[in-house]
């Protein structure tokens, strides 16, 4: 799911769009499982992907890039400026909350 990468840490999420609501749903084989209310349409849900990440991970948007995956599930953000373990235990908690 996390990995460095230069300097910044990728992360591998598995993409729901068009969900009801925007949350982290929990893991999906390897990756992160975010449900996105934004439609797949016109990369709609890749923006929200991002900026719903950045809120959920308490980080500013500008931090994230979408590297791959733009129009699959499959999707990889690069996160600039933050350190691995903190990202691993910013994600731990989100997914225990996730869970209850």
């Amino acid at each position: 799911m996390l990995s460095e990468s230069r300097g910044a840490v990728r992360l591998a999420l598995h993409v729901q769009p068009g969900a009801k609501r925007s949350a982290i749903v929990g893991v999906h084989g390897d990756a992160l499982k975010v449900a996105i209310s934004a439609p797949p349409v016109e990369g709609k849900a890749n923006d929200a992907v991002r900026t719903f990440v950045a809120a959920a991970l308490g980080i500013p948007a500008h931090m994230i890039t979408l590297v791959a995956g733009a129009s699959s599930r499959r999707k990889v953000l690069l996160i600039e400026g933050v350190a691995l373990s903190d990202m691993q235990a910013r994600i731990d908690v989100l997914l225990q909350r996730s869970r209850h």
